[in-house]
């Protein structure tokens, strides 16, 4: 049995994305086990993913060059691991590379193409291009050890009887939301046919979700109610979702359920789109030239009036579900 010692330590989004890989590489490499290290929290990502051996950590116990090394040689003590998987490139994953390369292993890391992201994001490119999806940026990672992978880019429900629409309003970003009222508007809509169920997290979220709940009829506000296992049963028997390019589209990809997702300053161009998810589901703004002016969404607008949200007609998502 191969050992690979894999990292990726946020966000969470991205590390939901590593879940599909790893599954459908290991069922093409039986005979590898991958030890996925991130946080804590994370550690329902990959609870039914057979032989994956997750290990949460808590990044301020390993803090500086020396809590890394320490980290480092708790992993090889504990794990004995035969090669090691960078899958977030990051200073703090780079540390650890140069660490584990001085013990004599051989590390992989991935290819994130950040000089073309560039080019994607700048506003004056007006000849933009689908980029390399990130999954598949993951499965290189295994290809360069000299492994095949061949991903299926399919959902995989797991759940038979689905009902009901999950909505996730909220986004880490202001570039990558829908502004409330509209996302407010759009529930009325839908929940005239359909059993909606609001998903968010945190103090503010949840308190705006539950005041949606008492004002809307047939919606239910599951914000701040589940843990991660919980939340992801529920999205599992969802018929649909409904999310910005947030962590809940890839949480809908990880349990094979369809996603419409709604893009602003972001796109899938930049390989972002939930494994499996559908391109007939994106919901965007397709004439703006300067989009995507960013690819994580944390940008400010540069016209100053987020068009790329604010033009956003929500009869557009309505008709993707009808």
């Amino acid at each position: 049995m191969t050992r690979i010692l894999a990292y990726r330590f946020s966000a969470f989004g991205d590390v939901a994305m590593t879940a599909p890989v790893f599954r459908e590489f290991l069922e093409q490499n039986p005979d590898i086990e991958i030890i996925m290290v991130s946080r804590k929290n994370f550690e329902s990502l990959f609870s039914d993913i057979p032989n994956v051996i997750f290990k949460g950590i808590n990044l301020d116990d390993y803090k500086g060059i020396f809590g890394l090394q320490r980290l480092a040689n708790e992993l090889i003590k504990e794990f004995h691991p035969d090669m090691v998987a960078n899958l977030h490139d990051v200073i703090r994953t780079k540390i650890l590379d140069k660490i584990y390369r001085r013990k004599g292993l051989k590390v992989f890391k991935i290819n994130k193409g950040k000089e073309e992201k560039e080019q994607l994001t700048d506003i004056w490119n007006l000849n933009k291009v689908q980029l390399k999806k990130t999954v598949e940026r993951y499965a290189d990672v295994f290809r360069e050890m000299g492994f095949k992978v061949e991903l299926s880019h399919q959902l995989r429900p797991t759940s038979i009887n689905k009902s009901g629409i999950g909505f996730a309003p909220f986004a880490q970003h202001k570039g990558k939301m829908l502004p409330l009222e509209k996302s407010y508007e759009l529930v009325k809509i839908l929940a005239q046919k359909h059993k909606i169920y609001f998903f968010g997290g945190g103090k503010e979220e949840t308190e705006t979700l539950e005041k949606w709940e008492s004002q809307i009829p047939n919606t239910k506000s599951l914000s701040g109610k589940l843990s991660l296992t919980e939340e992801l049963n529920k999205i599992s028997e969802l018929e649909l979702m409904i999310s910005m390019d947030s962590a809940n589209m890839h949480l809908a990809s990880l349990m094979g359920t369809r996603c419409v997702s709604i893009w602003g300053s972001t796109h899938p161009y930049a390989g972002f789109l939930g494994f499996g998810q559908s391109e007939d589901d994106v919901v965007q703004v397709n004439d703006l030239t300067c989009r995507p002016c960013s690819v994580f969404g944390d940008k400010e607008c540069y016209r100053g009036d987020w068009a790329c949200l604010e033009e956003l007609n929500i009869q557009k998502i309505v008709d993707k579900i009808y």
